[in-house]
C-alpha cells in the first residue's frame, strides 16, 4: 500500500507540474494585453523594413491607447509615421523611414518638416550595431561607418573615441536599449518559437535580444511540432525565452508585406497618403483604424483581400 500511494502521489505531482508548465508556456495573450506593457516615455523597437513584415495591428492597437511620448528605434515604415502622426512620439532613431514607391513615408516627412519630432537619423550599420551593443550588454561599438560624414555633425551626442591599439579615432555607436520591441513573424507556437519564412529577416533577431521585452504577431498560429522539421527550424532566428507574448492575428502585418502570404497594399498606401494630406491622422483614423483589428480589416476590403494580394517582385 505504501509504493502504491507513493507512485500515485508522484503521479499526481508530476501530472500537476506538467500542467503547470504547460500554463507558463502559453504566451497567447490578445493585442491590447500585448501593448499594455507598453508605458508613455518608453523606448520601443519596430521590426521589419519599411513596407516590409512590419508589426502594424500591434502599431494600430498602440494608436488606439493613450500612450505618448514615445522614443521609436525603426528601419521605419508607415509603422513609424502613423505614431508620429497620431503625436505619439517624442524621438525617432531612424536609418530610413520610407515606402519605397514612395521615398519618404508621409506621416513621418511631415513630423520632419514641421519639427513636432526629436530625431536621430543615422546609418543602416550604425543601428545594427547600436542593437548589438544593446544585445551584448555593451554601452556601444566603435566602428569607422559615420567618419566623415553628416551622420557626425547632425548627431552631436554621437562621441568619437580613440583606440588603444593604434593612432586612429572611431564612431562610438551607443547601444540602443529598448523596453519592448514590436516584430511580426510567419508563424509561431504558443512558447513562443516563431518563424519568418520571408527570404530575407531583416534585424528582427537584434530587436528581440536588444528590448526587454518583445511582442510577436503572427499570421498562423500552428503546434509546437510544426518546428520539428529542420528546413522550417532555420528559419527561427532567436529564441524562444525572448519572445514575451504571441499574438495571433491573420493579416496583421496590413498594409505591409509579410511574404510568402500576402503583399504590401499599394493601393491603401496611397489612400492613407491622401487621406493624411487632406485630413491629418484624425482624417485616416475616422475611416480605417477602427475600435478593433477586425473593423480595422473590414475597412481595408476584410481579410481575403489582404490575403490574397500579390507578393512585390524585385
Amino acid at each position: 500500500m505504501g509504493d502504491a500511494g507513493a507512485e500515485a502521489d508522484f503521479d499526481t505531482a508530476f501530472n500537476l507540474t506538467g500542467m503547470i508548465g504547460n500554463a507558463r508556456m502559453n504566451k497567447c495573450v490578445s493585442a491590447a494585453d500585448a501593448v499594455s506593457v507598453i508605458e508613455s516615455g518608453m523606448t520601443i523597437g519596430i521590426g521589419g523594413w519599411g513596407p516590409r513584415r512590419k508589426p502594424m495591428a500591434l502599431v494600430r492597437e498602440l494608436l488606439r491607447s493613450d500612450v505618448r511620448d514615445l522614443t521609436v528605434v525603426a528601419y521605419g515604415g508607415a509603422d513609424v509615421g502613423l505614431l508620429c502622426a497620431a503625436g505619439k512620439v517624442r524621438k525617432v532613431v531612424y536609418a530610413f523611414v520610407s515606402l519605397d514607391f514612395m521615398p519618404l513615408e508621409p506621416g513621418f516627412r511631415k513630423a520632419r518638416e514641421t519639427g513636432s519630432v526629436d530625431v536621430r537619423e543615422i546609418d543602416e550599420g550604425m543601428m545594427l550595431l547600436g542593437l548589438r551593443a544593446a544585445a551584448w550588454g555593451s554601452p556601444y561599438i566603435p566602428t569607422r561607418i559615420g567618419l566623415g560624414t553628416d551622420v557626425i555633425t547632425r548627431n552631436p551626442d554621437l562621441q568619437l573615441v580613440d583606440s588603444p591599439y593604434d593612432d586612429k579615432e572611431w564612431v562610438a555607436m551607443p547601444a540602443l536599449n529598448l523596453d519592448v520591441s514590436l516584430l511580426h513573424a510567419t508563424r509561431g507556437d504558443a512558447r513562443g518559437v516563431c518563424e519568418i519564412a520571408s527570404p530575407d529577416h531583416y534585424m528582427d533577431d537584434w530587436f528581440a535580444r536588444a528590448a526587454n521585452k518583445t511582442v510577436v504577431s503572427v499570421d498562423e498560429l500552428v503546434p509546437s511540432d510544426y518546428f520539428h522539421n529542420a528546413d522550417v527550424a532555420r528559419r527561427v532566428y532567436w529564441e524562444r525565452n525572448l519572445t514575451s507574448h504571441i499574438v495571433h492575428i491573420p493579416g496583421g502585418a496590413h498594409p505591409s508585406s509579410s511574404d510568402p502570404l500576402y503583399g504590401y497594399d499599394m493601393k491603401h498606401y496611397k489612400e492613407y497618403a491622401a487621406a493624411l494630406a487632406e485630413g491629418g491622422y484624425d482624417g485616416w483614423s475616422e475611416a480605417y483604424l477602427g475600435d478593433s483589428e477586425s473593423s480595422y480589416q473590414r475597412n481595408v476590403g476584410g481579410l481575403e483581400a489582404i490575403q490574397t494580394l500579390p507578393l512585390p517582385v524585385y
